[in-house]
């Protein structure tokens, strides 16, 4: 492929995971149909980030170890790794078994600080691409 896949990969948990926040923060008010979504969003951007983690992976590869970006690519990555992490345990928090319960304060707490983390990730995904130019293809001039 051309092109890097981990810019198309990164959409569905960025949204799932937006959407679980908002539904766990709104679920205080509008109750277990709006802490249900929340917990299968958050589930769902669980799964999705992994692919999104490992076609990251795949271009970090892709990297000289000595390219100036290497740093912000790195701080990108633990970055989003602890975004990983905090989901997935906000996620384990609200099971019982395999069933979705209510999630507590600290599943909802790991849920926004999750969300932060995913911000500041963000943030550091576009400086990647906008100041490094990594995964910009040059333009050949004729």
């Amino acid at each position: 492929m051309k092109h890097p896949l981990h810019p198309a990969f990164v959409h569905f948990p960025i949204a799932t995971w937006s959407l679980g926040t908002a539904g766990d923060l709104a679920s205080v008010w509008w109750g277990e149909a709006v802490w249900r979504f929340a917990g299968v969003s958050i589930a769902l951007g669980v799964v999705t980030a992994l692919a999104a983690m490992a076609t990251g992976f795949i271009e970090l590869m892709k990297l000289e170890a000595d390219n100036p970006a290497t740093r912000d690519v790195t701080r990108h990555m633990l970055l989003m790794m602890t975004t990983w992490c905090c989901y997935a345990v906000s996620l384990f928090l609200r099971l019982d078994g395999t069933a979705l319960t209510r999630p507590g304060t600290l599943a909802i707490a790991l849920s926004a600080m999750g969300f932060a983390l995913m911000c500041l990730a963000g943030y550091m995904g576009a400086k990647l691409v906008y100041e490094h130019g990594v995964g910009v293809r040059k333009r050949q001039v004729w």
